[in-house]
């Protein structure tokens, strides 16, 4: 008897602890067949050697050789299905990060550390204010802190309006939903056509940001049409604030969850924040789909061969907490030596915004924890509910007391 596939995403113990059957997988093999949220099969890569070498073979990509014939992943708008065309991809993402690379140097980020700072103070503020308007009571720190801050700081990037942040937070869940369907395409259409009347305000009035810098980009280039530039600047707007935010929630989740972790970074946030940073970005778990790839020619790795067209999940976050590679893979360790893991991926598909998310992680959880050292949970965090229906996952609440 043939057991069904298993299906995505699994069930998991709470919003810290990773699914189990992750584990179990990798036990069986470092890639697996299962059924994607949508119900089509794909391979999932759980062992850590095997997704960076995923990540870094470009005989993988987003595209897909026949993209009717396609796997689905989902009915979210983001990543549902093949993207762009096979036969430019390569050229395209070539371009897309020789375009982009500017704006995420270390340097650039060093000069907006000031304005990291300033907003991250601001959102500080509010969170004060809350509590002041309300002694006793918990405070929301995702409402206030952990989504505003990445989008106030994405949309200074890309030369966005701060004013419009609500309306793209209402996109951006429609956007998300695994089973979004048409309202989640509308929504991506809605987010695209804001960008190219955007586009079209910085054609006529340039500033230092990232769309002007692509819309500069279209005088170099002529292929490097409108659509493109609008659906470009609406990922980077998605990915750019939903990623981070993400890790500030569960970064002070699983400080708040140990006291013991608190007050060991709160006794010296300034030398300890890069090392416990790199250990949120290892363990954090906010969604439970992975990051969707096809083969673009047949391909063996982990010993199975992966044929032409297949579609291919990294777990990410499942190679992360590969014993094999990590010691106590599954614990919360800032004192860990550096292993280098995959929380932004590998190779050419490693992320451009790095340098941006570690520095308003490091900015925020010094800031946050020396204002409010006697930082707690209200709530037991078994008792918080994952977004296991969004693509990105993550939490809606993270009630604070102090």
């Amino acid at each position: 008897m043939t057991m069904p596939l298993p299906r995505l995403p699994f069930a998991r113990p709470n919003v810290l602890d990773l699914a189990p059957l992750y584990a179990v997988l990798r036990r069986e093999a470092p890639l697996t067949k299962v059924r994607t949220p949508a119900g089509d099969p794909a391979w999932l890569v759980t062992a850590f050697e095997e997704t960076r070498e995923i990540f870094a073979d470009r005989r993988f990509g987003l595209s897909h050789p026949e993209p009717e014939r396609a796997a689905k992943i989902s009915r979210a708008a983001m990543f549902a299905g093949p993207l762009g065309s096979f036969e430019d991809e390569r050229r395209r993402h070539e371009r897309m990060r020789r375009l982009l690379a500017p704006a995420f140097t270390p340097g650039r980020m060093r000069a907006l550390a000031d304005r990291i700072q300033e907003l991250t103070d601001r959102c500080l503020d509010d969170l004060q204010a809350a509590h002041d308007a309300a002694p006793g009571e918990p405070v929301n720190l995702h409402e206030l802190l952990a989504f505003p801050l990445p989008v106030l700081v994405i949309c200074e990037l890309l030369g966005v309006p701060a004013a419009d942040r609500d309306h793209f937070r209402g996109l951006s869940d429609r956007i998300s939903m695994l089973d979004g369907g048409a309202d989640a395409q509308a929504a991506m259409a809605e987010l695209n056509a804001y960008m190219a009347r955007l586009a079209e305000v910085k054609r006529q009035h340039p500033g230092a940001d990232v769309v002007s810098d692509l819309v500069a980009a279209q005088a170099e280039d002529p292929t490097f049409g409108d659509d493109e530039v609008a659906f470009l600047a609406s990922i980077l707007l998605f990915a750019g604030h939903e990623t981070t935010t993400t890790r500030i929630d569960l970064g002070v989740l699983f400080l708040l969850t140990d006291p013991s972790r608190r007050d060991a970074f709160t006794a010296d946030p300034g030398n300890r924040v890069r090392a416990t940073v790199e250990e949120i970005v290892r363990m954090a778990a906010p969604g439970g789909v992975g990051q969707p790839r096809y083969a673009h020619e047949d391909v063996q790795i982990g010993g199975v061969t992966i044929a032409r067209g297949d579609a291919v999940l990294i777990a990410s976050t499942a190679a992360n907490r590969d014993g094999a590679i990590f010691a106590d893979p599954d614990e919360f360790d800032p004192d860990r030596a550096p292993t280098g893991h995959l929380g932004f991926g590998h190779g050419a598909h490693f992320c451009l915004g790095a340098n941006l998310a570690r520095a308003e992680l490091r900015t925020v959880f010094v800031a946050l924890f020396s204002r409010f050292p006697d930082l707690r949970l209200a709530v037991d965090v078994e008792k918080l509910e994952s977004r296991s229906n969004r693509f990105t996952g993550g939490v809606d609440d993270v009630p604070v007391l102090w």
